[in-house]
C-alpha cells in the first residue's frame, strides 16, 4: 500500500529526485492548453463550469486531447506495465478507456472553480489490459498558477479497496434480493428493550420466571409492545394482506394478539434461559382478520448476542396444513351428514363419563322414523336431507356438556351428565318442539322421532343406562308403526 502523496511538497524539495524515486505513481503534465481553453469557455459566458461542460461534452473532450505529458515516474511506468514513457503516451488511448470525459469533466469543474488541486477517480488499464481502480490527486505547482504548464498528478491503485467495495456492495444486493423475495415471511426486529426488561426481572432475584409469568402475565403483554419490526420482506406484506409496511408497523396490535400470546411467552422463557435460536408453531392474524398458522423461526443474529438488537424472524405459513388436520380431526370425531358427533366419539364419551362416576347422568335414545320407506321410495338423496334436518334438531337442543351424536344409519343419541329424569323429559319435549317447526320450514316427508330416556341408577353402568333407553326408544317405535300401519322395513301392512 502506498502512502499519500501531497504535491504541495514538492516545490520545497529536491523536485527531479523526488519525482524519480516517489514509491507512487506521478505523472507531470501541461495543463496550459486547458487554461486557454477554461479563458475562451469564461469569455463566451461560462459561470458554472459543470453545467456549460455537461451542455456539451466535445468541450471536455477538447481539454482532455489538450493535456501534454511532460514526463512519468519509474513507479507510473511498473503500475501500467510501460517499457519507458515514450510506449506510454504513444499507447494512452490502450490506458484511458470507458468513462475518461466524465472524470475528466470533475477535475475541470475543480480547477477551474478556482482551487489549485483537484481529485477525482477513474478506471484505467495497464498495457496487458488489465483494469486498474485509479484515485487520482492533482496540483499545479507553485509559480505556475497563471499558466497551468506545471501540473502534478498523483496516482494511487486502489483496485483492491474497490474490488472489495465492489464484493461488499454485490453481497448487500444478493443478500437484499434473497430477503425480498423470499417465499417465507421474513421480520428483522429489534429485541434489545425486551433484554433490559428480562434483565430488569433478573435483577430483582427471579430465578423460575415461569412462575414470575403466571403471577404477572401483563409482563407478557409489555414486552410484545417493545417489540421492534425494523423491517419485512414482500411475502410479509402480501401474506398479512397490508398495502405497505408503514401500515402493517402502525396496526400491530391487530397481528399480535390473543392466541399469539401463549406461545410468545415460551418465548420468553427460552431468551430467559439463553436459548437465542427458537422454531415453534404459532398464531398470528391478517390485517383482514384471518387467523394464520405459522412456524416461526426466531435466531439473534450474529454479533448481536449481547443486546438482541438484531432478530431476523421467519414465519412458514402452515395454514392450510392446520385447516387439513382440523378437518381430519373434525372427521374422526363427527358425523359429515349431520355434523353431529359420531359414534367413535360418543363411546369415548361414554367411558370418560363412566370414570368419573361423580354425577347424575341421563340418556336420551332417538331413532328417525320412517326413513327406509323414504329412502326406497324417493331414493337416498331425501332420506339424507331428513337426515340433515334431524341433525339441525339436535345441534340447536343440546348444547355442552351434553353432547348429541349420531350413532347408527338412523338411530341418534345424547349423553346428558348431570342432567336428572326431569331435565332429560325437558330435552325430549324441545326435541318433538323442534321437530314441529322444522315440518314448518321444510316440504315434504315429516320429520319425526322416536324416543327413549333413562337416568342412571345406583350402581348402575352407564351403559345399562343407555340400553334402557334404547329399549323405551323401541316401544315407542313400536307404537308408531302400528298407528301408521307400517313394519320397521318401510312396508305399508
Amino acid at each position: 500500500m502506498s502512502l499519500p502523496f501531497d504535491p504541495r511538497f514538492v516545490g520545497r524539495l529536491m523536485p527531479m529526485d523526488l519525482f524519480a524515486l516517489a514509491p507512487i505513481p506521478l505523472w507531470l503534465e501541461d495543463w496550459s492548453g486547458i487554461r486557454r481553453l477554461v479563458d475562451q469557455w469564461r469569455a463566451e459566458g461560462m459561470d458554472d463550469p459543470r453545467a456549460f461542460l455537461s451542455a456539451d461534452l466535445t468541450r471536455v473532450r477538447a481539454s482532455a486531447q489538450a493535456i501534454r505529458i511532460i514526463d512519468v515516474n519509474p513507479a507510473t511506468l511498473r503500475l501500467f506495465e510501460a517499457r519507458d514513457t515514450a510506449e506510454l503516451v504513444n499507447r494512452l488511448g490502450e490506458v484511458f478507456q470507458g468513462a475518461m470525459l466524465e472524470n475528466h469533466l470533475e477535475e475541470i469543474v475543480q480547477i477551474a472553480g478556482g482551487s489549485p488541486e483537484f481529485t477525482s477517480s477513474a478506471v484505467n488499464h495497464t498495457l496487458s489490459g488489465r483494469p486498474l481502480d485509479i484515485q487520482l490527486k492533482g496540483r499545479i505547482l507553485p509559480g505556475h498558477e497563471d499558466t497551468w504548464d506545471r501540473v502534478l498528478v498523483a496516482t494511487e491503485d486502489v483496485s483492491e479497496r474497490e474490488g472489495a467495495r465492489r464484493q461488499l456492495a454485490e453481497s448487500e444486493v444478493y443478500a437484499t434480493a434473497l430477503f425480498e423475495n423470499s417465499p417465507v415471511s421474513l421480520w428483522v426486529e429489534d429485541f434489545s428493550a425486551i433484554r433490559e426488561l428480562l434483565e430488569d426481572v433478573r435483577a430483582t432475584g427471579v430465578s423460575d420466571f415461569r412462575t414470575f409469568l403466571e403471577v404477572h402475565p401483563d409482563f407478557v403483554t409489555r414486552c410484545a409492545s417493545e417489540i421492534r419490526v425494523l423491517s419485512v420482506n414482500r411475502q410479509t406484506l402480501q401474506l398479512f394482506r397490508a398495502p405497505d409496511l408503514d401500515t402493517l408497523l402502525s396496526r400491530l396490535g391487530d397481528v399480535f394478539r390473543d392466541r399469539m400470546l401463549h406461545p410468545f411467552q415460551e418465548q420468553l422463557i427460552d431468551l430467559w434461559n439463553g436459548k437465542l435460536f427458537q422454531s415453534r408453531e404459532v398464531v398470528n392474524y391478517s390485517l383482514e382478520g384471518e387467523e394464520m398458522h405459522f412456524v416461526l423461526q426466531f435466531d439473534v443474529l450474529p454479533g448481536h448476542e449481547r443486546d438482541w438488537s438484531l432478530v431476523q424472524i421467519a414465519l412458514t405459513d402452515i395454514t392450510a396444513r392446520k385447516k387439513a388436520e382440523a378437518y381430519l380431526e373434525y372427521l374422526g370425531k363427527h358425523d359429515v351428514l349431520t355434523k353431529l358427533y359420531n359414534r367413535s366419539f360418543f363411546n369415548d364419551e361414554m367411558n370418560r363419563i363412566e370414570r368419573r362416576r361423580t354425577e347424575t347422568v341421563s340418556v336420551l335414545v332417538a331413532d328417525l322414523n320412517g326413513l327406509k320407506a323414504l329412502n326406497d321410495q324417493l331414493g337416498h338423496a331425501a332420506g339424507d336431507t331428513l337426515l340433515r334436518r334431524a341433525g339441525e334438531v339436535f345441534t340447536e337442543a343440546v348444547s355442552r356438556p351434553w353432547t348429541a351424536a349420531r350413532i347408527g344409519g338412523d338411530e341418534f343419541a345424547v349423553l346428558m351428565p348431570g342432567a336428572g329424569a326431569a331435565e332429560a323429559e325437558m330435552l325430549m319435549a324441545s326435541i318433538e318442539e323442534l321437530c314441529e317447526v322444522n315440518n314448518q320450514f321444510y316440504p315434504g316427508e315429516a320429520l319425526s322421532l322416536s324416543m327413549g330416556i333413562a337416568t342412571m341408577r345406583a350402581g348402575e353402568r352407564l351403559e345399562e343406562v343407555a340400553r334402557r333407553a334404547d329399549l323405551l326408544m323401541y316401544q315407542v317405535k313400536r307404537r308408531f308403526y302400528e298407528r301408521t300401519h307400517q313394519d320397521r322395513r318401510g312396508a305399508m301392512s
